[in-house]
């Protein structure tokens, strides 16, 4: 057994949606219906759900089952399209929009966020809820997302940054905290293969999250490694100047940390940016 897979041991598992389905408690969908009133709080400094939602034609970026697009609904949307680059999950997202009677005002659509199948000026509110640090090509998906974005239209994004303490997003099997600043992503992939391989769904977990360069070298391919550092380096480069932007700190008790240059990117749980166009 590797060390990794030994400190592993001593930690509590982390409550994590794939587990959760696997264990028949609930879907991946309803796991996500069910946390969209927390995704809302993060925008709540800068806007009411009725200002988000009322009567508005939404976009749904990086929606997976679609759990929190149907959310959405509920708070008054006149229609949302959830997309998502993992075809699968619309056979999920449309089991619970009938379940709820909002199939009518959701539309599951598999797509490429940076090349979006829709014409411009299409979304009033457009979502991006732990999306920026998952999209292969933030820049290109911004750009496409203000396209898409009608005049006075807003962005929603939020997202934890790569620092975060599982910001490597391994969190289904590994629960060691800042796991992926002590080890290198070649350990990191051998063991949560490891954890996984022998679960129901753990092909799929390890086809969701690691892929192979052109070289054949793995890595993990799900997520960008984005920083608070990277993004505004990239609301900068595009010219975007958001009309709201914070930063939440894992705890209030390392809220002074959380400020601090450097370690802000280990104690931030949540950027949060709003974007106007």
């Amino acid at each position: 057994m590797s060390f990794l897979l030994k400190i592993n041991k001593l930690f509590k598992p982390v409550v994590h949606p794939f587990n959760l389905n696997n264990d028949g408690v609930k879907t991946y969908a309803m796991w996500q219906f069910e946390k969209g009133a927390d995704t809302i709080k993060n925008y709540m400094g800068c806007a009411t759900k009725e200002e988000m939602f009322e009567g508005k034609t939404v976009l749904d970026i990086g929606c997976g089952a679609g759990g929190k697009s149907l959310y959405y609904i509920t708070l008054g949307a006149k229609h949302v399209y959830g997309v998502d680059v993992v075809a699968s999950y619309k056979e999920e997202s449309e089991a619970l929009a009938k379940t709820l009677n909002l199939s009518e005002q959701f539309t599951f659509i598999h797509a490429d966020a940076k090349n979006l199948p829709y014409p411009d000026n299409s979304f009033d509110t457009i979502i991006m809820n732990d999306a920026m640090e998952h999209v292969g090509e933030p820049e290109a998906v911004l750009k496409e997302v203000l396209r898409v974005l009608t005049k006075g239209g807003r962005v929603y994004i939020n997202f934890p940054p790569y620092n975060h303490p599982f910001g490597a997003h391994l969190s289904d099997a590994i629960n060691i905290p800042w796991v992926h600043l002590f080890f290198s992503e070649k350990t990191l992939i051998r063991d949560y293969k490891e954890l996984v391989k022998d679960l129901p769904d753990g092909e799929s977990r390890i086809n969701f999250r690691i892929s192979k360069d052109e070289n054949g070298k793995e890595y993990f391919s799900y997520i960008n490694k984005m920083t608070i550092k990277r993004f505004k380096s990239i609301l900068k480069k595009l010219d975007i100047k958001p009309i709201y932007y914070t930063e939440m700190p894992l705890r209030s008790i390392v809220a002074p940390l959380a400020k601090l240059p450097v370690l802000k990117e280990m104690f931030v749980k949540m950027a949060v940016c709003v974007i106007e166009k």
